[in-house]
């Protein structure tokens, strides 16, 4: 009874007794359990449990990957990355997602991913790297003047410490096949990282080790295929100019 309340987290656990289960299943790795140890007790109330009953579960979820991640990495292809969006760009966007939405439903999720954005704001933030196609630079998500405000603001983004921002441009050539979207957060140990992808029907997260593999090898690829940060700042302007 005590075991299935813990897998459907009625109840907590504890650093020793996750030390003693890790003994009991012979789990041999000492960096893997110490940083599940380290994971043990440190979760309370949490900004994004403001939340709870204004956006979706994966949602929340989400916003605590990227909380205690040690770096989050992610491409978009069509659209400018959520920790990178403006509250207009996201606004718009939602509204086009959702067009029935009610004003308060809206005004939540764009205060949400707002909050989102902290992460990248704190004295001490963990690497972020955004690979984005050119195709979103040139979306006009709201129309050009909330596109030109976007790309203002990933140029401001793209200066933040441990912020990289890179650019696939449409020139760039074997990019065919990788049009979807990702983001990779990295745990403590590998056996944490988590992939997070974005379904018809929802988020999905993805943490099974054949999973990661497929996942960092194509990140590995999309790199390639990506300008370095400053050739991305010189085609960030261009097409600001250009609208």
């Amino acid at each position: 009874m005590q075991m299935s309340h813990m897998e459907t987290a009625r109840l907590g656990v504890g650093r020793e007794r996750l030390r003693a289960l890790a003994a009991q299943y012979g789990c041999a790795d000492v960096a893997y359990v110490d940083a599940l140890a380290a994971m043990t007790g440190r979760r309370g109330p949490e900004w994004w449990e403001e939340f709870r009953d204004s956006v979706a579960p994966a949602a929340l979820d989400l916003a605590a990957l990227e909380w205690y991640a040690k770096g989050v990495q992610g491409l978009q292809t069509v659209h400018i990355p959520g920790l990178l969006q403006t509250s207009a760009y996201t606004r718009a966007l939602f509204s086009y997602l959702s067009p029935d939405a009610m004003l308060t439903e809206l005004d939540a999720e764009v205060e949400f991913r707002r909050r989102r954005r902290v992460i990248l704001e704190r004295d001490a933030p963990a690497p972020y790297s955004a690979i984005v196609h050119e195709a979103a630079l040139r979306v006009l998500v709201g129309g050009r003047d909330v596109a030109r405000e976007q790309l203002d603001a990933l140029l401001e983004q793209s200066e933040r410490p441990g912020v990289t921002i890179r650019v696939i441009p449409f020139s760039a050539e074997g990019f065919a096949g990788m049009g979807y979207s990702m983001l990779y957060a990295t745990g403590p140990v590998p056996q944490l990282d988590t992939v997070q992808i974005d379904h018809v029907h929802g988020s999905v997260f993805l943490d099974a080790e054949e999973q990661l593999a497929h996942y960092r090898d194509r990140w590995r690829t999309v790199e390639r295929s990506a300008l370095g940060p400053e050739e991305t700042r010189d085609l960030i302007r261009r097409v600001a100019r250009e609208l």
